[in-house]
């Protein structure tokens, strides 16, 4: 079965994350077979820009409790799509949950429609997002953020454009990328990926810093009895012991 689904126009390749069942979760298949897409694209001088964008009405739920992909491959992944040489552009159009929001932080550019909602679910099933912050915390309002992060509460698109987890939000968002778009088949590719080189470096250098540590808390956040509680309950539909 394939996960991503992959067209092209105008020298733009869309990979769809194409999960339903799951609501488009990060399993270890579906993020291995994302790199792989991801590599082909960039290897491709036919592309100049690629939009990563969902099948359904959720663009992630984040990482699958039942097949979760190693931290060390959540990390490479999302450095994948930082140090690729060409612009990565995020098309949100549902709901975005925990690790898919990784998957925003560490593309280039991030639209949503107005009616999708975010959440950093990890603290209410006993984690942490560690592996995720490592394209977040460069990228985002550190104020707005710890809210977020903290509460695991519900949040709209345009407390998430003040975050600085997206770009812009619109009620049509294809209609708002299609000048975005434009400005990138108008881009020479050599100067695109220059520019993005700039505009990532500070990301990389969080990476290189600390990406060893946090993919350790998150190996051992999993493995705690209070993260199997957590999804326990999770996937019981029920509050987890701790719920006051």
């Amino acid at each position: 079965m394939t996960l991503i689904a992959r067209t092209r126009d105008r020298a733009v390749e869309t990979l769809s994350l194409d999960s339903p069942h799951n609501r488009n979760a990060l399993s270890a298949a579906l993020v291995g077979e994302l790199a792989d897409a991801l590599t082909d694209a960039g290897k491709d001088t036919g592309v100049r820009a690629i939009v990563l964008t969902h099948t359904g009405n959720t663009f992630s739920a984040g990482a699958d409790l039942k097949d979760p992909p190693l931290p060390e491959a959540l990390v490479a992944l999302l450095r994948q799509i930082i140090e690729l040489p060409k612009p990565v552009v995020a098309r949100v159009t549902g709901h975005v949950r925990a690790g898919g929001l990784g998957l925003l932080a560490a593309c280039d550019i991030a639209a949503a429609a107005t009616d999708a909602t975010f959440a950093f679910t990890e603290v209410r099933i006993g984690v942490a997002p560690a592996v995720i912050s490592l394209p977040l915390l460069p990228r985002t309002n550190p104020r707005a953020l710890a809210r977020h992060y903290l509460t695991g509460e519900r949040f709209d698109a345009a407390q998430a454009q003040a975050t600085g987890l997206l770009t812009i939000c619109a009620d049509d968002v294809d209609t708002a990328l299609e000048p975005i778009l434009e400005g990138l088949r108008r881009s020479a590719p050599d100067a695109l990926a220059e520019t993005k080189r700039l505009l990532t470096a500070r990301v990389l250098e969080a990476f290189d810093r600390d990406a060893a540590d946090l993919s350790a808390l998150s190996a051992r956040l999993f493995s705690s009895p209070q993260a199997r509680e957590g999804m326990t309950a999770f996937l019981e539909r029920r509050d987890p012991a701790w719920v006051v």
